[in-house]
């Protein structure tokens, strides 16, 4: 497994752990982009981008992020050094 896919294991625990729904679509370079995961928590729509080590999203992934956000998502990057406790907090506060 490579070290990005070991960071999405752990998140796909923890959303499992709150029972959210998930969705970890498989992108084949058509349409429009999307970051790794999207969900619904108790009627609250968010978002994730998972990296491995401490880096950092793409200029790419950078404009989705943004785009998501001020149509009212919540997003987080997750990688090995940031946001999984912001997750998981998130996911205590709303579901």
């Amino acid at each position: 497994m490579t070290p990005e896919g070991k960071v999405k294991e752990k998140v796909k625990k923890i959303l499992k752990k709150y029972s959210v729904y998930q969705h970890w679509p498989v992108l084949n370079g058509m349409g429009a982009p999307t970051l790794d995961c999207v969900g619904c928590a108790n009627g609250r729509f968010f978002a994730i981008e998972t990296k491995a080590a401490n880096k950092q999203p793409t200029p790419r992934q950078e404009i989705t992020m943004r785009d998501m956000r001020a149509a009212g998502a919540t997003v987080f990057l997750v990688n090995e050094v940031e946001g999984m406790n912001e997750l998981e907090s998130w996911l205590q506060e709303n579901t």
